[in-house]
């Protein structure tokens, strides 16, 4: 009979449960969170089971990567179809979650995600890396001007060079804000310096890349949005067609209907944040600034705007961006001013 495993994946232990085909629980153990462990325990059983399946996570690529390598069935599934799949389960423990896991291998009721490449990896870390950095230098510069707006000294408007010397003007002569700033500008000065390291590094990154480089030749889209979105696709055969990549960022309404209900919502914002929040920006500078070659899909987008408002005609523009990005991938061709905008 087959068998088939759940995992569910924690830093040190992970909970493993092997069911039969009508369900029955043959094994349950935990196991080292490292490919060799896991490899070794199915490997003991003496039948492999027909499915494995572990749910995404931070640790769960690393070991998909190492079962798939070892010829072991693994499918990676969905977090949040996994968590809606579980919701009817009162009790939440790790061994619970293995066996549920286990089931829906069984009964085939997941969806699998795709595992992303080592590469598309990477440039995923250096782009949430150099978010960050970003980020945490607005925090310095606001909470700078915050604590210095309580004593009545107003920073006002300042430039990357100016910013350190407006903040040391205004502090002369307050010993105590003498002391804050300094530390604050110290550690603004090191983020800064490894903001711009890391996003010199991202632009030669982005030039590097023929993906990037290619989505790069589309009117708004710089080197970040070009990176994201081709770190997020990795594979563009993996998709069927290229009309639904914006339903996997995210990009389109809700559906609702049962009954006499039924209604549209606003987009699902399922997917990857980052990418739709890149293709956006695109979206707006294309739509607000002039930008070149894009007058099809700009006056496509302005009469949207005005019957929905310039709000949702930036939507929509992510989503259309996303369609056209995707298939210049797989087409392999740069974009088109001259193709119709439908």
């Amino acid at each position: 009979m087959d068998q088939y495993a759940g995992i569910d994946v924690s830093l040190e232990c992970s909970s493993v449960c092997l069911v039969d085909g009508s369900g029955k629980i043959l094994r349950e153990t935990k196991v080292a969170s490292e490919p060799a462990a896991l490899i070794g325990w199915f490997r003991s059983l003496g039948q492999l089971p027909e499915r494995i399946g572990l749910e995404a996570g931070p640790l769960s690529q690393w070991l998909y990567g190492g079962l798939r390598e070892a010829g072991l069935a693994v499918e990676l599934l969905e977090t949040r179809h996994v968590r809606e799949a579980f919701k009817s389960m009162p009790v939440k423990t790790d061994r619970n979650d293995a066996r549920r896991i286990a089931q829906l291998m069984r009964l085939g009721w997941f969806r699998p995600v795709h595992c992303k490449s080592v590469a598309a990896q990477e440039t995923r870390a250096i782009l949430t890396a150099r978010k960050l950095l970003q980020s945490k230098l607005r925090d310095v510069e606001n909470s700078l001007r915050g604590v210095l707006r309580g004593f009545g000294l107003k920073v006002g408007a300042t430039t990357e060079r100016s910013f350190a010397g407006r903040i040391r003007e205004l502090v002369t002569g307050h010993p105590g804000l003498e002391l804050v700033a300094a530390a604050l500008l110290q550690a603004h000065a090191v983020l800064l310096r490894e903001f711009k390291s890391l996003d010199k590094h991202t632009q030669k990154l982005a030039r590097a890349q023929p993906c990037a480089k290619l989505l790069m030749t589309t009117p708004s889209v710089g080197p970040i949005v070009a990176l994201t979105y081709a770190a997020a696709i990795d594979d563009p055969k993996r998709f069927r067609s290229s009309k639904t990549t914006g339903a996997h960022f995210g990009l389109t309404p809700k559906k609702y209907q049962s009954g006499q209900t039924n209604y549209t919502g606003r987009i699902s914002k399922i997917g990857d944040a980052s990418v739709r929040e890149a293709l956006y920006q695109a979206a707006h500078v294309m739509l607000t600034k002039p930008v070149k070659n894009c007058a099809a899909l700009k006056s496509w987008a302005m009469r949207i705007a005005k019957r929905a408002g310039m709000r949702k005609a930036k939507v929509a523009l992510a989503r259309k961006l996303a369609v056209i990005l995707h298939r210049m991938l797989a087409d392999a061709k740069p974009f088109n001013p001259m193709a119709k905008a439908i």
